[in-house]
């Protein structure tokens, strides 16, 4: 089993970047492969990144690709998601998710653990 603790959200205006950190805790981090989704308030959970056990392989929806950069370190149990050129569209509540065995993948239901969440201000 793993706990993920989230951190890094809050305000930011349009055109700005966050780095999204998500710190797990156990020594078997290196198992799984990690996710970041979002949410709004009345609106199904929407994947953002993934990434593979060791890292080696990502993959973004075409609303964040080129923005969004998902990465980890394995020796730390910590995932990071990096966010650049923000817009208001972007805000929501963050979730990091882990999913046993080597590979993502993009479906909230095909992760076994969660994140509270952190908030993602976005402003015009």
């Amino acid at each position: 089993q793993v706990q993920l603790v989230e951190s890094g959200g809050g305000l930011v205006q349009a055109g700005g970047s966050l780095r999204l950190s998500c710190a797990a805790s156990g020594r078997t981090f290196s198992r799984y492969a990690m996710g970041w989704f979002r949410q709004v308030p009345g609106k199904e959970r929407e994947f953002v990144a993934a990434i593979n056990q060791n890292g080696g392989s990502t993959y973004y929806p075409d609303s964040v690709k080129g923005r969004f950069t998902i990465s980890r370190d394995n020796a730390k149990n910590t995932v990071h998601l990096q966010m650049n050129s923000l817009k208001p569209e972007d805000a929501a509540v963050y979730y990091c998710a882990a999913r046993s065995g080597s590979y993502y993948a993009i479906f909230a239901g095909n992760y076994d653990y969660w994140g509270q969440g952190t908030q993602v201000t976005v402003s015009s």
